[in-house]
This record gives C-alpha cells, structure tokens and sequence, in this order.
C-alpha cells in the first residue's frame, strides 16, 4: 500500500485538496475512490486509471457519468505519492498550464530542504 499526501503551498493551503472539496458530491466520491485505488495499486497502476505525462508526473483519470476530471501526482522515496492538483476536463487535451502548474509544484516539493 502507498502513502498519499497532498502537496501543501508554503501558506498551508494544499491545491488538491482544494480542488476536491470544490467537486460535485458524486464526482469528489469517484475521485476519493480512483485515489483508494491508486493507493493501493502505486506504480503499477494504469490506463484506464492513470496516465505518464512525463518528467515523473503522472494523471489520475476520473469519470462520472459524462465528466471528466484529472488530479495530477508523483512518487518520492518510500511508497509515497503526492497529489498535487486538478481540474475539470473540457477539451479533448490536457492544458498546459495545468502541467505546468503540477510540475512546477513537483520541482518545489522535491527542492524543499527538509527533502534532501
């Protein structure tokens, strides 16, 4: 079983955890569920659950009914998996800024002194 931590800003506000609370009912129960699942699964998970996005980065894939939402997280050291944000999917592509974003809270997770 992997650990799953939300990636917390400096100011104490963690963005995933933020997104999920910002859910409809049904699709932050589906979210929490796909995240169970990725917890049990780590890094053997696959599509049609998670996808590689590279660099380290991958998305967790959710489907309710015809919504879409992806959560995006990586693996430290130790079985952990931190979750970092998300969004609603409305186009057929995942955008940039939003990889953006994760990776840029990726590169300050992993720089943080108390990681090294």
């Amino acid at each position: 079983m992997f650990e799953v931590e939300y990636y917390e800003l400096p100011n104490g506000e963690k963005p995933v955890e933020q997104f999920i609370d910002s859910l409809d009912s049904k699709m932050r129960v589906k979210a929490l569920e796909s995240i169970n699942i990725l917890a049990k699964y780590g890094n053997t998970l696959r599509e049609p659950y998670s996808k590689p996005l590279g660099k380290g980065l991958f998305a967790l894939r959710i489907k309710f009914a015809s919504d879409i939402t992806r959560i995006f997280y990586f693996f430290c050291v130790g079985n952990k998996i931190i979750l970092t944000n998300g969004f609603v999917k409305k186009t057929r592509k995942t955008p940039s800024s939003e990889i953006a974003l994760a990776l840029k809270y990726k590169t300050d997770y992993e720089g943080r002194p108390e990681r090294k």
